[in-house]
């Protein structure tokens, strides 16, 4: 383990809210200080076979089995959800989700729901916040959520058509991740209709993302969620980290960090290793949303201008994992011809811009200037 981490281990608590789980809308709070993150570092790891039989199971999952868009109806009181845009906030909302079986059987599920985020969660950024949709463990058995105890629900925004969008672009993103790497978030796109509980007015009918746990992606790597903060390069395993920060790079992503936990999860498996795997692609080049900006300390003019923010690779480190890239070019691209509600003009722009990606891994004096010469010299972002 890097001494940048080790040195850590004096550092204090920190504090962070926590889940409220009454079926009415419940006070914010501060949640009390948890114990020192990095002492999870140093827990007892279950067997080898109870590691395997976790990521069996979470490899499973009904919800992720399947690409077809899943159908969703969401029945709340969403005046009083779009009300709440505290951060962290511990309210929830009761709620129905329903769902249909493909041998039409309907699965009518009580859920309880929250907002969630940071910027998106802000209502001069969004009409309609990200939400957080938990379930109630033995009414999931035999659905298509068997298996989930709360999932990411990743909303619209806006209710326009532009912004369902924006919404398949994330998605693809998300797709073309999983293309270049099993330690990736899947994520199920589906069609939510939401419907206001007192009025039975329809208020939104729009595509969204379900997003895989966290916890369920570190079972699959056979490793476990650790969410230590101030971690270096150095800290990580470097070819997943290389492959991440080539990937960020491709999609014109730099809103995320690893120092912060931003945007990032870290998986720690028996070995010690620490891989970093990230999601949250919406304020990139690539889905390009009207709310994008780059964070102005970086000095872009906007969020379609790359920017690696890596570490320093030479050709031997870099060219493998570059490789896996071209590799993968024509699997990826095809994923934009598997969604027909994609907007000819929108899969033109999309690729594109990733056309203009593989044009500079495809010439070794530009693959140079990027991750080599130019690149950020800092021991960590």
């Amino acid at each position: 383990m890097a001494l940048a981490l080790a040195s850590l281990l004096a550092a204090p608590s920190y504090i962070v809210s926590v889940s409220g789980d009454t079926g009415q809308a419940t006070t914010s709070k501060q949640a009390p200080p948890k114990k020192n993150p990095l002492l999870k570092l140093a827990q007892a790891w279950p067997s080898a076979e109870v590691l395997k039989t976790r990521h069996a199971a979470s490899d499973a999952l009904p919800l992720f089995a399947s690409t077809d868009v899943l159908p969703i109806t969401v029945a709340a009181d969403f005046k009083a959800v779009n009300k709440d845009r505290q951060r962290n906030s511990t309210q929830r909302f009761p709620g129905e989700l329903r769902t249909t079986r493909p041998d039409g059987q309907i699965d009518v599920l009580h859920v309880k729901l929250g907002t969630r985020g940071i910027f998106r969660l802000m209502p001069r950024n969004c009409d309609f916040p990200p939400l957080r949709v938990e379930f109630v463990k033995d009414e999931v058995k035999g659905t298509v959520f068997d298996g989930q105890s709360w999932l990411k629900l990743g909303t619209h925004c806006q209710d326009s058509g532009d912004y369902d969008q924006y919404v398949l672009k994330e998605y693809l993103t998300y797709k073309i991740f999983n293309l270049l790497t099993q330690k990736s978030f899947r994520a199920r796109l589906l069609k939510a209709t939401y419907v206001d509980s007192k009025s039975g007015k329809t208020v939104a009918s729009r595509y969204g993302i379900f997003l895989e746990h966290d916890n369920d992606v570190a079972r699959r790597m056979e490793g476990r969620i650790i969410g230590i903060p101030r971690v270096v390069f150095a800290d990580l395993d470097q070819d997943t980290l290389t492959l991440m920060m080539v990937f960020e790079y491709m999609i014109g992503n730099t809103d995320f960090s690893i120092y912060a936990n931003h945007n990032v999860r870290l998986v720690q498996t028996p070995d010690r290793k620490i891989y970093s795997v990230p999601y949250d692609f919406d304020i990139s080049g690539l889905v390009h949303p009207p709310y994008a900006n780059p964070d102005p300390k970086l000095h872009l003019t906007s969020v379609v201008e790359r920017l690696y923010r890596g570490p320093c690779r030479t050709p031997e480190l870099l060219n493998p994992i570059l490789a896996n890239f071209m590799a993968k070019k024509d699997q990826v691209m095809a994923l934009y011809e598997s969604l027909p509600d994609l907007k000819k003009e929108v899969r033109r722009e999309a690729k594109d811009y990733l056309d203009d990606f593989y044009s500079t891994i495809k010439s070794d004096k530009n693959a140079k200037r990027v991750f080599t010469d130019t690149c950020s010299k800092g021991a960590g972002m």
